[in-house]
Parts: structure tokens; C-alpha cells; sequence
């Protein structure tokens, strides 16, 4: 073939290939001036996400929680940025991901991103060319170029596919965290120690919280790039419980179950008990005898209340009591995790002293007084069921008791206070199983087993028995 006759034949081929451009370019939608007014009353790709997100109501960053897509992402799709993306993979993967949370077609938002991308709405595949097979083979392994693109490109493969997976991973899975110092969860340190150094290895990045035991914010701290982390806590004598967790910054996951951790600090043995109460204040007046003894100790196995009359009040108590009532038998408190103690006590109208001792291991005792009054207002009328159940019916100040209603039946051992302005009413339907304290005087039984009565408790007078059902 002729040189002049290759040019003819390279010149009709380009004519060829103008010519099927037009072609489709007609078959698209005509000449230019006729399709450009469809192509800019139709939205871009960005606007349609735009509109269709804030037709939902929903701001970037509560899209970022329902999709698992970082808003950074979400915004560059809808501002059409799509080099802040980190590739056309991900890319299509978001778009479609982000097309089926907003309600639209993801396959036809492809079509639209590769079209406003200008590649005609497809994407070519790569083609491989294979080599032609020659006469005889050579002896021997040999390199060629086509051997090292292949190489090439399986080790890309291998490692985005390796990639993409660990982020899978990483957003499934919540992170870990791991203490190291302590080396085990539960350890005694030195008398006098007053703070240590917990340290551990989690996510890097991660955020770590250490919740203290008695303390409402925890102790933070960040993990650095190597994973590891530490952080100063105070200890107190006792025992110091730490509840150490974490959080990826990223997918907002934490652990799954935090890490218990358990620090003693021991007392010295010449170390007496101490001893906080908060409540009661000294000389405080109260309107019913349900007392409530609360504080702190630390160096202390048990806190005891006792309490001794002080002599009858002088006016408000509603009931005359006996001249030198019997006292409560001394309660012995559970001391909490943090040292704090709550102890009730139920006293009759008069002036008390409250003594409250704690004492150690050891044998030490620490001990403080409350002078307290109980001045009785009104009714105060605890009803205990005992030896049986009894169906009840109550009235307070004249109205059904809501928590009674029309009537309940009431199991062996139930005890439940009603307090009223002038008056407490009750019916049951055995008497001799229902027992009585009115403000703080024992009255007991008023009946006999089986008997239903109603009984109206109208203090200073005597309880009566009336016919009210």
C-alpha cells in the first residue's frame, strides 16, 4: 500500500468518527440550541442532594450518624468538590449509600455524576493485551513488561481491597482498651500513697474516661499515635474502684464492656475511724419520727445509731406519749464503696440524742451526738400486716387514698404510712392481723383475726371504731 493511499484511508476514518459524534450528539436531543434550555432547567447532582436532604429536615451531622458517612464527605458530594473524596470508588459507594438514605434513585444519580463528569453516562473497562504466543518457548523464567503491570496492578488490588477492609473492620467493630499498670485488676499500694498513674494501650486517637467511684465527672485522657495512654487519679484509704473506657473519635463507638479496676489503700493501725454526719443538723425539729442519720466514714468496718430520750415535747405532738418511752433498739449501717452510711430511725414524739459511732477494724471508736426534737403534725399512721393477709380500704382527711383506691388486699408483711392534716381512716378486713402506729406510739392490734372493722385515728383522741365501709 502506497503512502498517499494511507493518508486517504486515515483521513476517511476521522471523517467517519466526526461523523457518528454529530450522530449522537442529534440523537441526544438535537442541535445545541434547542436541548440547552432542558439542561439548565434541570438541577445538578449537588443541588439535588441538597434539596433532597433539606426536604428530609436533616442537618450534615445527623446524616453523618444514620449513613456512617463523615459529613466532610456529605458536604463535598453536595457542593460537587469531589477531589475532597478519596476516590471513585468511594465515591460511587457514598453517592449510592447517600442516594438511598435521601428516598432517590441511586442508579440513575450515577448516571447523572458520570455524566456531569463528561464520561458519556459508561465507563470504559481496561483492556489487557495479551501477547502473541512465538514459535518455540524459551528455556528459563523470563521478565516481560505486560508480567511487571500485572504484578503491579495485583498488588494495588491486594492492597486497596486490604484497606478497604480494615476501615470495614474498623467501623464495625467498637474499640478496646487495655490497662497495664496495674498489671492486675486488683492492688495494694503504700500507706501513704495519695494518687497513682493508671496507664494502657487502646485505639490510637482514642478518648479514655476513667470513672472514680464517689466522683460525678470522670478523668479523660487522649491515646496517642502509638496507642498508649496514662492518667492521674487520687486515691483515698480504702478501696479505689476505676471504671476505665473508651471511645473512637471517629465512629463515636465505645467499648463494650469497661475495665474494673481496683487500687487498696491500707489504713494504719494506730489510724482511728473519722467520721462525718450529715443529717440530722443539731437541735433540727422534725413532724414525724422517721429520722435520717446520714454522713461519712472512712477507717471504719461498721457505724452504729443508738438513741436516748431526752424528755417529752412540749407542745405539737398531737399524741400524749408515755412519760419515758422505750427506745429503738441500735441500728447497725452498711457503709458504702465511697464511705457514705444511711441509716433510718423511727422515734416517738419527744426530744432525743442521737449518738453515732464508728469503729475500725481495730477496735477504734469515733463518736458524735444530734440533739433532735419530733414534734408530731398532724397524723402519722403506720399500718402493719402481720400473721396474714388483709384487704384494706383507706381514708385521709375524708377522701380514698390513691395509692388504696377502693380497696387492696395486703400481703403478710407489708407495712405502709398514710398521713393526713386531721384524720386517717381505715377498714380492713381482718383486724387482728392489722397493727397500728400512730405518731410514733405503738398501738398494735385493735381486733381479733377474721374480723373486718374500720377504725378512724383522730389524734389527741383515742382511736374509735366507726361503720364507714
Amino acid at each position: 500500500m502506497s503512502f498517499a493511499t494511507t493518508i486517504r484511508i486515515s483521513n476517511h476514518d476521522m471523517t467517519t468518527r466526526d461523523e457518528a459524534r454529530r450522530r449522537a450528539d442529534v440523537g441526544r436531543g438535537g442541535a445545541r440550541g434547542r436541548t440547552q434550555p432542558a439542561a439548565e432547567s434541570q438541577p445538578t447532582l449537588p443541588e439535588r442532594l441538597l434539596a433532597a436532604r433539606e426536604a428530609k429536615g436533616v442537618d450534615l451531622y445527623r446524616a453523618e450518624r444514620d449513613t456512617k458517612i463523615r459529613a466532610r464527605y456529605l458536604g463535598a458530594l453536595e457542593r460537587g468538590d469531589y477531589r475532597e473524596l478519596p476516590g471513585s470508588v468511594y465515591t460511587k459507594g457514598f453517592l449510592r449509600n447517600y442516594a438511598l438514605y435521601l428516598g432517590l434513585d441511586p442508579d440513575e444519580i450515577l448516571l447523572q455524576w458520570r455524566r456531569e463528569r463528561g464520561d458519556g453516562g459508561a465507563q470504559s473497562e481496561p483492556s489487557i493485551s495479551v501477547p502473541r504466543p512465538i514459535s518455540a518457548p524459551r528455556q528459563g523464567f523470563t521478565f516481560s513488561f505486560g508480567l511487571v503491570v500485572a504484578a503491579a496492578l495485583t498488588v494495588a488490588v491486594i492492597l486497596f481491597v486490604g484497606y478497604l477492609g480494615f476501615q470495614l473492620f474498623r467501623f464495625s467493630r467498637p474499640p478496646e482498651v487495655a490497662v497495664t499498670d496495674p498489671s492486675t485488676a486488683v492492688s495494694t499500694v503504700d500507706e501513704t500513697a495519695t494518687a497513682y498513674t493508671l496507664r494502657g494501650t487502646s485505639l490510637p486517637g482514642a478518648l479514655v474516661s476513667i470513672a472514680v467511684a464517689g466522683r460525678d465527672q470522670p478523668v479523660r485522657a487522649t491515646a496517642t499515635a502509638s496507642g498508649t495512654w496514662s492518667a492521674d487519679v487520687e486515691l483515698r484509704r480504702g478501696r479505689n474502684q476505676f471504671s476505665v473506657s473508651a471511645t473512637d473519635p471517629d465512629t463515636g463507638k465505645s467499648v463494650e464492656k469497661p475495665v474494673e479496676v481496683f487500687i487498696t489503700v491500707p489504713f494504719p493501725e494506730v489510724l482511728a475511724p473519722t467520721l462525718t454526719v450529715d443529717q440530722p443538723a443539731e437541735g433540727a425539729t422534725f413532724e414525724n419520727g422517721a429520722i435520717p442519720v446520714q454522713g461519712t466514714t472512712a477507717n471504719a468496718k461498721t457505724v452504729t445509731v443508738s438513741a436516748a430520750f431526752g424528755g417529752p415535747a412540749t407542745a405539737g405532738s398531737g399524741t400524749k406519749p408515755a412519760a419515758t418511752p422505750e427506745p429503738p433498739a441500735p441500728q447497725t449501717a452498711d457503709i458504702g464503696d465511697d464511705g457514705t452510711f444511711n441509716i433510718p430511725v423511727e422515734l416517738t414524739a419527744g426530744n432525743w440524742i442521737l449518738t453515732i459511732a464508728a469503729a475500725s477494724p481495730e477496735g477504734k471508736t469515733t463518736s458524735l451526738t444530734r440533739n433532735v426534737s419530733v414534734r408530731y403534725k398532724g397524723v402519722n399512721l403506720v399500718v402493719s400486716i402481720k400473721g396474714g393477709p388483709a384487704w384494706m380500704k383507706v381514708w385521709v382527711d375524708g377522701q380514698l387514698d390513691p395509692r388504696v383506691g377502693m380497696g387492696k388486699l395486703f400481703k403478710d408483711g407489708k407495712t405502709i404510712t398514710f398521713r393526713g392534716d386531721q384524720s386517717v381512716e381505715v377498714f380492713t378486713g381482718s383486724s387482728g392481723v392489722t397493727y397500728f402506729t400512730l405518731n410514733g406510739t405503738t398501738i398494735g392490734r385493735l381486733g381479733k383475726p377474721g374480723n373486718p372493722e374500720t377504725w378512724l385515728f383522730n389524734p389527741p383522741d383515742k382511736p374509735v371504731q366507726t361503720n364507714h365501709r
